[in-house]
């Protein structure tokens, strides 16, 4: 496995590669979830390349970007075993200068659910995607869903900016108790993290409900928040697949969302139904 931090260098070993270049970009403290980006990248391209880069851009003041969890040769021996081909390990300064083109999350859909209580923060996560899509130039890219709102961004910054890249969703990969995998969950104390597990319970009420056929939204969502009770929850939301809120599920175009926070550690789960 070939490491890099230089983007110059970098671009210049990616010009002498072939084949279609699989990119999965990652902030490290990488997990199960991650694995799953990396094999399905391997299984669709030649060439597979992962990113890890803390963006603090995407931070708001008073977030935890100083305390992100940072397990580099961790994260090395794992990228190695699972046969990435190229590790980039850019430094901030490699990515950002003193004077930055500045790129804005869109108004609407970068604002609602995550964005609404982290104004700025879809701002900082298109841009630091737009600048490593132009350092890697990718065929594929790959995503978590459990980032759902994320990854719909992202969708949309690729097909209004033009970008020839296709954007590979990957499911949510869980624990054996059904928590999503999150880098974040180092957080949580065990006494917390039996808290957490009231958002897969949630989310799997409301897929009880809706093979029941019930796909009142509103009825729905009330019944998550009795399960998600006594969370700090940020958001319930049920919407269409382009983040539209919308009033009854629609099976197979709707994505049922939470974000709650358990002690100090913000969590975010989906299903797609």
């Amino acid at each position: 496995m070939k490491i890099i931090s230089d983007v110059l260098e970098l671009k210049t070993y990616l010009k002498e590669q072939k084949g279609k270049v699989g990119f999965v970009p990652t902030m490290g403290a990488l997990h199960d979830g991650h694995l799953s980006l990396i094999k399905r990248a391997k299984e669709e391209s030649e060439f597979v390349i992962v990113s890890i880069f803390v963006n603090p851009t995407q931070f708001l003041a008073g977030e935890d970007f100083d305390k992100y969890p940072s397990r580099d040769e961790a994260d090395k021996k794992i990228c190695e075993v699972a046969g990435v081909d190229l590790l980039f390990l850019p430094q901030i300064e490699d990515i950002y200068g003193r004077d930055e083109v500045s790129l804005s999350a869109p108004n609407i859909r970068g604002y609602v659910l995550e964005g609404a209580t982290r104004p700025g923060h879809f701002s900082g996560v298109l841009t630091v995607v737009n600048k490593l899509f132009n350092i890697v130039n990718p065929d594929l890219a790959y995503f978590g869903k459990k980032d759902a709102q994320q990854l719909n961004l992202i969708t949309l910054m690729v097909k209004q900016l033009f970008m020839d890249i296709t954007i590979v969703p990957v499911d949510t990969v869980r624990e054996s108790d059904g928590l999503a995998l999150s880098s974040r969950n180092i957080y949580l104390s065990k006494d917390e993290r039996v808290e957490a597990l009231k958002i897969s319970k949630s989310l799997h009420e409301a897929s009880i409900l809706v093979s029941k056929n019930i796909l009142e939204a509103e009825l729905i969502m009330e019944k998550m928040l009795e399960i998600l009770q006594p969370l700090d929850v940020g958001y319930v939301a049920i919407l269409d697949r382009e983040f539209n809120f919308i009033k009854s599920v629609e099976i197979g175009k709707s994505v049922i969302l939470v974000e709650a926070l358990v002690g100090d550690t913000r969590l975010l789960d989906n299903i797609w139904i």
